[in-house]
């Protein structure tokens, strides 16, 4: 057991359209799209409120399509340390679909499911956590 709480920090639409989702999230929710660019990376979208930034929108990956997933959101929790929260989570009789890897500049995630199969994935992020919502 983790010992302090590890929240939901950031969610991510895996989308078969790009294009669509930023012009429907803009419009319906108010988000304000910004490109984010990095080396080797496909074309992601982070939405901010205000400054922040709150979620992603990225092409669905081919391997994601071919597993027959539709569009869907999905949550990242913060964590300290990807690699012993996945082995945490395997030991609880979790399930990991994408062992702990980097995504230069921004930490190391890794792909993952609870017993019932509920996918989301943990994030250590590099650098400062962002600060609280304005409300």
């Amino acid at each position: 057991m983790p010992k302090s709480p590890m929240p939901f920090f950031w969610y991510e639409l895996m989308t078969t359209d790009l294009d669509a989702a930023e012009a429907f999230y803009t419009a319906v929710v108010g988000w304000k799209a910004q490109l984010f660019e990095a080396p080797g990376m496909p074309r992601y979208i982070v939405m901010n409120v205000g400054e922040r930034g709150v979620g992603g929108l990225m092409a669905q990956p081919d391997e994601v399509r071919k597993m027959g997933m539709p569009p869907a959101w999905i949550g990242y929790i913060h964590t300290r340390d990807v690699d012993a929260s996945t082995k945490s989570l395997k030991e609880a009789g979790g399930a990991v679909h994408r062992e702990p890897d980097d995504i230069p500049g921004v930490g190391r995630f890794a792909v993952v499911a609870d017993p019932q199969g509920a996918a989301f994935n943990f994030l250590q992020p590099d650098g400062p956590d962002q600060p609280p919502l304005p409300l």
